[in-house]
């Protein structure tokens, strides 16, 4: 109602303005016949004709009505130079303002809520730099500023900086014509008032605040490198530290480009993904969920069959796979891809130069333009009492441990009920081993929804995997008993008995031992970098885990990509790094694969959505492979089929979800995937009969009403 209010308001008053033709006033020829009569009632009333003079400038530019620049002038041939100049600067920023507040009030969250993954990087932009912005503006009087008052009041500055950037970014302009009013019987237009080369001028003026902007950052990089000598010149144009996922890239996209790159790993070329996380990791679950049809044959009209797990073979093949791989991220093919591979501890010793204590011994230093830190994460390990001594293992030691066992270890504890915890609790409980997951929060996965927790969780105990939600670890003790680990839940301690415990409780930043000490690099709990992955010297870029804020082998190979432009060709032009469409899949089973918005999230935000769901129960590809459950989830804006997010939990569900990750990149909605033709009988048909249900909801009712009786009187 009081929008609705504002906007009857401001169409009375501008109907009023043109129905008692108060337009034609505000010409110049008007303005010039009536200069005369207009000074007589202000030598008569001067603060009277002043303070009526204020209060219509005012209203002429909150209601965006024409005229201000002859009311401008106005202000120069009534008033003079000075007190025309300081009526009109102060009524020009009152109104600007005012209009800015009614276009925030009546548009903002009507336009933020339709375009806002569009405006998003406006919306960003103007939180940081929007008074610069706005000054640029306000100093080039080409710009129609009633335009300038609406468009802003759709962004997120804020109203106080609004009015005091454009206080002094108008100065000049409002100079310009208040002075001309001074001259008002000279002027003949008002084209006349600002020649080319004035234009140019203020052109020019505009420049300023970018040209400001750049010499702050002259100063900033001044200030941050002082200390430092600066190299005449140098080895390499870049050089990486750490051969997981992101330096990988990141190296071999300098090498595409012909940069002359140095990749510095200390371990194993691959990182995490390769030697202890994605394709180990894949290679057991596999393994075990043959095991696990092998004793569901019935479910495929075979005799079910309790295999035997020779554990010793299982994580051989491990290790086979691991090698077979391994060629892909090797030394000898980043060789040959132009890239110079050093095995040992890369050191940052200044902004330019690495010091790098070579593996076979001696040192060698390297000096280059710029340098990438991929150093990726290791494994969280919680402070509890005992832990050093309780031989624990982590999602990096396991398999190398493991790996001589002729038998799987009878009890296992896994500590952590994230995606790492519930992926090799539910393969290791297939394998035969007694699994033990306790997870210290109320629910497994808790970034997905809550149906989606329970229904893994049901997928695990049925497994076998003992789940303990809502137990926290206290302390790992070792007695006659053998080892333990003692946790605590609403019901009192329990004692938890293992021969095997393992911490999967996420992984850390590796953040010491190369420099970022001694050189001031900002960390918290990852490096503290901007948009554009710089830390605090532009030329130093981090990428990766040990960037975040998402550890994702994908996410850091996308990361790298800016990374590696940024660093070889940032002085010409830079990007800013898009998280916008980030996918994932816990490979648990069935797997759970997601992307944008699910439903507990668009709550917390308060984002309205509508819910679309396909049931796994009606696919015929699933029907036909016995693995018939699970669910497509798809979130959309009510009445739009622009997809905000979706969620499906069932097999294959990493591969069924890039169909959605592709439409939501390109901003394709439902409407397009229903349309796309799928083989039959696939999974990936899943997709297509989600966007369908959703049609089926928004069926025209009365357009079908109508084609009914239609049809009717067709038929006679």
């Amino acid at each position: 109602m009081k929008k609705l209010l504002i906007v009857i308001v401001v169409l009375a008053v501008a109907g009023l303005f043109y129905a008692f033709d108060l337009h034609l006033l505000l010409t110049l020829d008007t303005l010039k016949r009536q200069q005369e009569e207009f000074l007589r009632l202000r030598d008569q009333a001067p603060v009277m004709v002043s303070l009526v003079y204020f209060v219509a400038y005012v209203a002429v530019t909150a209601l965006s009505l024409p005229g201000a620049v002859v009311m401008t002038l106005a202000g120069g041939g009534l008033f003079g130079l000075l007190w025309g100049f300081v009526l009109v600067s102060f009524a020009s920023t009152v109104g600007a303002t005012l209009a800015f507040l009614v276009s925030r009030h009546l548009l903002r969250d009507w336009v933020q809520r339709r375009f806002g993954d569009r405006l998003a990087a406006i919306n960003e932009g103007v939180r940081k730099e929007g008074a610069l912005y706005l000054f640029s503006l306000r100093l080039v009087p080409i710009f129609p500023f009633f335009l300038i008052n609406i468009l802003m009041g759709l962004t997120p500055i804020s109203t106080w900086t609004y009015y005091w950037v454009s206080q002094v970014g108008m100065l000049a302009g409002t100079l310009v014509y208040v002075n001309a009013g001074t001259q008002l019987a000279e002027i003949d237009s008002l084209a006349g008032i600002l020649s080319p080369g004035l234009l140019l001028s203020f052109s020019l003026l505009g420049l300023f605040p970018f040209l400001a902007k750049a010499f702050n950052g002259w100063l900033h990089r001044r200030r941050v490198y002082g200390r430092w000598p600066r190299p005449k010149r140098f080895d390499r144009n870049l050089v990486v530290i750490g051969a997981g996922a992101a330096g990988l890239v990141a190296s071999y996209i300098a090498a595409a480009v012909k940069a002359r790159v140095t990749l510095v790993e200390a371990e194993k070329m691959g990182g995490d993904c390769l030697n202890y996380g994605c394709v180990p990791s894949k290679a057991l679950i596999k393994s075990a969920k043959v095991a696990h049809q092998m004793r569901n044959g019935d479910r495929y009209g075979l005799a079910a069959h309790q295999p035997g797990i020779p554990f010793g073979q299982v994580m051989a093949r491990v290790h086979k796979v691991i090698a077979t791989v391994e060629p892909h991220d090797s030394v000898a093919r980043y060789s040959s891809l132009g890239v110079e591979v050093l095995k040992g501890y890369g050191r940052l010793v200044d902004p330019w130069t690495v010091e790098v204590a070579l593996e076979e011994g001696g040192v060698r230093r390297l000096t280059s333009r710029a340098i990438v830190i991929a150093a990726g994460a290791r494994p969280t390990v919680p402070s509890l009492p005992g832990i050093e001594s309780s031989g624990y293992l982590t999602s990096d030691t396991m398999w190398e441990a493991l790996r001589h066992l002729k038998e799987p270890p009878r009890r296992m504890v896994i500590l952590g009920g994230g995606p790492i915890g519930c992926e090799l609790a539910q393969a290791f409980a297939r394998l035969g081993v007694g699994v033990t997951q306790v997870e210290r929060g109320e629910r497994l996965l808790a970034r997905e929804d809550e149906e989606v927790s329970a229904l893994v969780r049901a997928a695990l105990e049925g497994d076998g995997v003992r789940v303990l939600t809502g137990h926290a670890a206290l302390r790992c003790i070792r007695d006659e008993q053998g080892p333990a680990v003692v946790v605590a839940a609403s019901d009192g301690e329990k004692r938890l008995n293992y021969d095997v415990l393992l911490c999967a409780l996420g992984r850390s930043a590796r953040l010491q031992g190369y420099g970022l000490e001694e050189l001031g690099i900002a960390v918290e709990r990852t490096v503290t970098t901007n948009a554009y992955l710089e830390t605090l010297y532009p030329n130093i870029f981090a990428a990766g885990d040990v960037a975040g804020p998402y550890q994702f082998t994908h996410v850091a190979a996308h990361q790298s990509w800016y990374a590696a432009v940024n660093a070889l060709f940032g002085q010409w032009w830079r990007f800013a790094v898009d998280y916008s469409v980030i996918p994932w899949t816990t490979f648990v089973d069935p797997e759970v694969a997601r992307v944008g918005l699910n439903e507990g999230e668009a709550r917390a935000r308060g984002i309205a959505c509508e819910v679309t769901r396909f049931s796994l129960e009606e696919l015929d590809r699933a029907i036909a492979d016995s693995a018939n459950h699970g669910f497509v989830k798809v979130l959309t804006p009510p009445g739009k089929d622009k997809i905000l997010g979706v969620t499906i939990v069932g097999e294959h569900g990493g591969e069924l979800l890039a169909e959605f990750v592709l439409a939501m990149r390109h901003g394709l909605g439902l409407n397009k995937i229903l349309a796309t033709i799928h083989t039959y009988p696939t999974w990936s048909e899943a997709g297509k009969y989600a966007a369908g249900e959703w049609k089926r909801s928004h069926a025209p009712a009365r357009l079908l009403a109508w084609l009914e009786r239609y049809h009717a009187w067709r038929r006679g």
